[in-house]
Order: structure tokens, then C-alpha cells, then sequence
């Protein structure tokens, strides 16, 4: 089994990044694993409570759920992933079984910055973007996908999502293999990633 670990700031294009990489290769040797599935379930607060959470902060995941589910794949088990929400900040009572695939995809801002959960990678990618570009992509999203209105996402962002790229995301950048400038954008590195990817798990 390969464990592909993709971060980068949030906006960067990691998703778009992990698309086009999966795109080419067989559906049926290939997981892709979210971060966002495991944020601590908090849907007993207050929606002003709620308000408050530092989704960019590596405390607000579970990391320990992670690395289990991690482990039990390369074990060649089925792991039930969580569903979360950003609307209501809990887990449904649901899951989504992810089976063990010869190649595994982990996808989120924060998984380079667990020392647990790098150790477990085989390749370490950081998708890179202009901070600009970053904001842009937010706004779009989180009005769209999470309800939040112009006024919230830039003070969100001027709250949180900002001095956590600085303090935790921007640095983890050491750790990688392999930095793509640019995210989805990148044809070219996300060329050579995949045909790495087809080499080394001879998928």
C-alpha cells in the first residue's frame, strides 16, 4: 500500500490537486481520506459556541481516529470513515466505509503537522498557492458551501484561518517531498506526481 499525504493552506487547490491525480488511476485501487471527517464532533454548543471554533487549529482534529483508520487500511482493513458538518459542527450518526486500496490519498490542511501521522506517509505533497488566490477561493466557498455571509469569511479569516496558516500550515511546507506551486493549476507537477504515483504502487 502507498500513503499519499496531500496538505497546504486552505484555498491552495488541494482537492482539485487530489482529483486529477485520482482522475487517471483505476477506481478500484484507490481511497481518498478527508481531514475534514475528523473534526471533533461539537454539535452539543451553542451556535454561538460554534462561532468560535478554530477549525485551524490542529487541536480541533482527531488525530488519533486518523492514525487508527490509517493503520487499520495498511492492514488491509475497511475503516468507517466519519461525515461531518460545518453547518451543524457534529458528526451524522452514519459513516462512510472506505475499504483498503493499493493506493491511499490523505487530504487536509493539518496532516503534515502531525509527527503520527507523517510517519505513516510514503510520499508527503504540499500544494502551494499566493495567499491572494487563497482568500478568493474561501470567500467563494464558504458563502456557497457553509452558509457564512462576505463579513463573516473575511473576519473569519482575519481571526483564524490567517495566524494558523502562519503558525501551523505555512511551516509544515519543510516536511514535504514535493511542493506544487500554483495547486490544480500545476499540470505539469500533478503530471509527474501521478506517473510516480502509477510507478510505485504499479497500479
Amino acid at each position: 500500500m502507498l500513503i499519499i499525504g496531500i496538505a497546504g493552506g486552505s484555498g491552495s487547490g488541494k482537492s482539485t490537486v487530489v482529483r486529477k491525480i485520482v482522475e487517471e488511476l483505476p477506481t478500484e485501487c484507490v481511497a481518498v481520506i478527508s481531514q475534514d471527517a475528523y473534526y471533533k464532533d461539537n454539535g452539543h454548543l451553542s451556535a454561538e459556541e460554534r462561532a468560535k471554533i478554530n477549525f485551524d487549529h490542529p487541536s480541533a482534529i482527531e488525530f488519533n481516529l486518523l492514525v487508527k483508520h490509517l493503520d487499520m487500511l495498511r492492514e488491509g482493513q475497511t475503516i468507517p470513515m466519519p461525515i461531518y458538518s460545518y453547518l451543524t459542527c457534529a458528526r451524522a450518526e452514519e459513516t462512510i466505509p472506505v475499504q483498503a486500496r493499493e493506493v491511499v490519498i490523505i487530504e487536509g490542511i493539518l496532516i503534515l503537522s502531525n509527527q503520527r501521522m507523517r510517519e505513516r506517509m510514503d510520499i508527503k505533497i504540499f500544494v502551494d498557492a499566493d495567499g491572494d488566490d487563497r482568500l478568493m477561493r474561501i470567500i467563494k466557498r464558504d458563502i456557497e458551501e457553509r452558509g457564512r455571509s462576505f463579513i463573516d469569511v473575511l473576519n473569519h479569516y482575519e481571526r483564524f484561518v490567517k495566524p494558523m496558516h502562519l503558525q501551523f500550515i505555512e511551516p509544515t511546507k519543510r516536511y514535504a517531498d514535493i511542493i506544487v506551486p500554483q495547486g490544480g493549476e500545476n499540470h505539469v507537477a500533478i503530471e509527474i506526481i501521478r506517473n510516480m504515483v502509477q510507478r510505485v504502487s504499479k497500479v
